[in-house]
């Protein structure tokens, strides 16, 4: 009987397969094919209270934020429609039709 974990040879539909490291071989006629890697879990984006925030979600600036030069974004300033990248900011967004990269830290879901 085959083993559920080791799938058939595409090639000639044989279950003698032996398991590498990174790939399959049949062992009958030799065919390699590369295992299928294990989906990633997806990445869950954090505000600061630990509300898990999702693309267009409404997020409120919780504290004063210094921008470059003499800018400072106001706590309170409220973003419509963001949505969540990857990379060292998780958040793109507009307010008051400027755009912005924000971490997830410095807002909550309002």
């Amino acid at each position: 009987m085959s083993d559920p974990a080791k799938p058939p040879c595409p090639a000639c539909t044989l279950d003698d397969v032996l398991s590498l490291s990174d790939h399959w071989e049949c062992a009958t006629c030799g065919h390699e094919w590369p295992k299928k890697e294990a989906p990633e879990a997806a990445r869950v984006i954090k505000d600061a209270n630990g509300n898990v925030l999702a693309d267009g979600d409404i997020v409120t600036v919780i504290k004063d934020l210094k921008l470059t030069g003499s800018q400072v974004l106001k706590a309170g300033s409220k973003s419509k429609g963001i949505r969540l990248v990857d990379g060292d900011h998780e958040i793109d967004c507009k307010i008051d039709g400027i755009s912005y990269m924000l971490k997830a830290r410095f807002v909550k879901k309002a």
